[in-house]
């Protein structure tokens, strides 16, 4: 078999006319030619660091979505599923996986539950880590969110850490907006990366630590244009990754669209290159092939750099993708989940009025990190929403077991009638919604608790979901059908007037709590910079 074009050599940094030899899923050899075919040939390219659940398929699905835009491996964390089913979850992503030809490196989630200020399915404690990790069922110890655990010297943090660099593997980090000697004594314990970036000052701190960045262009948070100068000054030292990628969005594109942005931009071929391809795959010793005699004969051809298009995905020796279809299939998917609590009625989310003044959720567009803000509590013998000032409701309510749901209020999302709620709610997965009025809150809940799990839409001028049967994470549809349930869904919701481009992303980060300042959990209001719960009134 032989495959000619524009080859990019990654190494010698050059780009030359020339032929890949193919035999036994391997590049035999790379010929120089006069003339060639006016495409582009390059190594397939890597997402460094994912969670495949966020894109609501399941990872034999995403494969399907992905090849089409040039994606040959991808380094996933199956945190979100391993919060709702542990072990068992992240074994279902393991074998729904291996039907497929791209790659995926699992990593072992380091934090499930995420913290202990919320209620999740399940826990994974160090030794079921040191089990993954010998089985080779996970490869890397996956994003370490407890910073404080590391910094304040937590023993249940410290070994999962000693065990995973016993192993040899890669430790993962997390750690928005550290600095200074805390950030020293977090990398010190060995962990090596960072992808919670927002400013180039922070990340160039983090890199004279030691610390390798990966620049994060996902569905809610955007870091590529913030960091991308790093491309020119530190490009050994970067990565790029969506972290979060919901379907409408993968099914417009992937890495390949932040390398063409960058590429666009001006910045270095071979650079952009690198990061989306030698460097992940050598940080985290994949085995997939960077276009060299002898490698895997993992690639893709494309139009241009700039725009990169791609017209064929190779993994193995095997095109996987001819620039029209996907030529392989996802198999059966099992149907895993984990769902007990019951429907509520709107009593139980009425907050009795003590007086003064509340603490508020501020959000922002496209934005993880929130700011705490405060507001009147109102007249009145119940504090309600008030939309007109844009102060919601926000409800997380358990879906482990029957619990009092969480209430508390929040600004920055603009809906002016009617709820909308979701299942995926990082990290421990439980329901939360935002609404106008108790009724549509109540409503939109109840919808979910009804199909054990999915994305709801209610108001007065009717009702919507999208079921996720898959731990109520994912579906078992391919990713283009997902994707045009999902968008008409958020047309919906910015009908009730939300005014976020991503409704349902940015309100699946306002139950993390491992990213400040103000969040919510089943338990209640929670400070992500103490690191503890806060009662509503002030």
């Amino acid at each position: 078999m032989k495959i000619a074009g524009k080859i990019v050599d990654l190494f010698n940094k050059e780009v030359y006319n020339g032929e890949l030899i193919l035999s036994g899923g391997k590049i035999e050899r790379i010929i120089r030619i006069d003339e060639a075919p006016d495409v582009w040939i390059l190594p397939g390219l890597i997402d460094a660091h994912v969670h495949i659940e966020s894109s609501m398929v399941t990872p034999s699905h995403f494969a399907v979505a992905a090849v089409r835009h040039g994606t040959v491996a991808v380094v996933s964390d199956p945190h979100e599923i391993a919060n709702v089913l542990g072990i068992d979850g992240i074994n279902f992503m393991i074998e729904d996986s291996r039907g497929v030809p791209v790659k995926f490196i699992f990593g072992a989630p380091s934090c499930v539950p995420a913290t202990s200020f919320e209620s999740s399915g399940a826990t994974i404690d160090a030794e079921e880590i040191r089990t993954l990790l010998r089985d080779k069922k996970a490869f890397y110890l996956a994003e370490m969110m407890n910073f404080p655990g590391v910094i304040y010297d937590d023993t249940g943090v410290h070994e999962k850490l000693r065990i995973a660099i016993e192993a040899g593997v890669p430790v993962d980090g997390h750690a928005p907006g550290l600095t200074g000697e805390g950030l020293r004594r977090y990398v010190s314990a060995g962990i090596t990366t960072d992808h919670e970036c927002s400013t180039l000052e922070e990340a160039l701190e983090k890199i004279s630590t030691g610390m390798k960045i990966l620049i994060r262009e996902g569905s809610a948070a955007k870091n590529l244009k913030a960091l991308a100068p790093l491309l020119r000054t530190h490009p050994y030292m970067v990565m790029l990754c969506s972290d979060d990628l919901h379907p409408e969005t993968l099914n417009r594109g992937h890495i390949n669209r932040a390398v063409a942005q960058l590429i666009s931009d001006g910045y270095d071929i071979f650079n952009v290159i690198r990061a989306a391809t030698v460097n992940p795959s050598t940080h985290y010793s994949i085995d997939t092939g960077m276009l060299r005699p002898g490698d895997d004969a993992d690639f893709i051809v494309v139009d241009d750099p700039g725009r990169m298009n791609v017209l064929q995905t190779w993994i193995g020796g095997q095109c996987v993708f001819d620039g029209k279809r996907t030529l392989f299939f996802p198999g059966e998917t099992k149907k895993v989940n984990r769902f007990k609590c019951s429907r509520i009625i709107d009593e139980e989310i009425k907050v009795p009025n003590k007086g003064g003044e509340i603490r508020v959720i501020r959000a922002f567009n496209g934005e993880l990190l929130t700011t705490a803000e405060t507001a009147s509590a109102g007249e009145g013998p119940f504090v309600s929403a008030r939309p007109d000032e844009d102060l919601l409701k926000i409800v997380v309510k358990e879906r482990y077991n029957d619990a009092p749901p969480a209430v508390g209020f929040i600004r920055g999302f603009g809906v002016a009638k009617g709820a909308f709620a979701t299942s995926v709610a990082h990290d421990s997965h439980n329901i939360i919604a935002i609404g106008a009025d108790d009724k549509s809150i109540v409503s939109a809940i109840n919808m979910i608790v009804s199909t054990r799990g999915g994305l709801a839409v209610f108001s007065d001028e009717g009702s919507e979901i999208l079921s996720l049967p898959v731990a109520g994470l994912m579906s078992d549809m391919p990713v283009s059908a997902i994707a045009a349930r999902y968008e008409r869904l958020t047309e919906t919701v910015k009908r009730l007037g939300c005014t976020m481009d991503a409704p349902f992303m940015t309100l699946s980060f306002m139950a993390l709590l491992v990213i400040p300042v103000l969040k919510l959990s089943d338990r209640g209001l929670f400070d992500g910079k103490t690191f503890s719960h806060v009662p509503l009134f002030i």
